[in-house]
């Protein structure tokens, strides 16, 4: 990975780990805890691919892991983060564009889900049957749903500092495209801006030609 994105990754994964657990947490909403570093995971893997979301996944799974209260055998959750942001990866298009909304949403819920499963099913391989006390069905109902409703206001914004920090002409764009981060927010395909710079480039080059001509032309006279 890129120097740039593994600072921003680490910076982004932290910041989305302190806001989880000293805000999210003790708001005690009934089921699952809204799970901000999973759509940090998830909006990162979107753009970097299936190799970097899984790197990524397992650090910020790590750091989960480590971070009080730590209730749980340490690389738990970092599995299951590695998992996901490999998986994840794998929905970024070859254009490194997604051209609806739909998609990536369904993402995200299969990924709450997913994660609330795996993290149930590690735990029971190692003896931890919190799960079954909690509820798992009312688990998997509350991660999906408060997930849900957090990726339009997290992971476009992810996206889009993820390609402004890796230079990527899709970041750079104003109007008229299709990336899913747009169908969030607002975004374009950078295809008009090189149009112009290709127009501005022809229009110079015939000017210079044009001079040229005339230059030429005085000197034979």
């Amino acid at each position: 990975m890129r120097f740039n994105r593994i600072l921003l990754s680490a910076t982004l994964v932290v910041v989305a780990l302190v806001v989880q657990v000293t805000v999210l947490a003790r708001l005690q909403l009934p089921g699952a805890v809204p799970d901000l570093t999973l759509l940090v995971v998830l909006g990162l893997a979107f753009v970097y691919g299936h190799v970097s979301g899984a790197l990524i996944g397992f650090g910020a799974g790590l750091l989960a892991d480590l971070a009080p209260p730590a209730d749980h055998a340490a690389g738990r959750y970092a599995l299951v983060l590695c998992v996901i942001g490999y998986l994840a990866g794998l929905a970024k298009p070859e254009n490194g564009r997604l051209r609806s909304a739909t998609g990536p949403m369904l993402v995200v819920v299969a990924a709450a889900l997913g994660s609330t499963l795996l993290y149930a099913g590690v735990g029971a391989l190692v003896g931890d049957t919190a799960a079954r006390h909690v509820g798992l069905g009312g688990l998997l109902f509350t991660a999906a749903l408060y997930d849900l409703l957090l990726a339009p206001f997290v992971v476009p914004g992810i996206m889009a500092l993820a390609r402004r920090a890796d230079n990527d002409p899709l970041s750079e764009s104003s109007s008229g495209g299709a990336d899913v981060s747009a169908g969030w927010l607002s975004s374009g395909t950078g295809l008009r801006i090189g149009e112009q710079k290709g127009g501005l480039r022809l229009r110079a080059a015939r000017s210079r030609a044009s001079k040229a001509g005339r230059i030429k032309g005085v000197k034979r006279l």
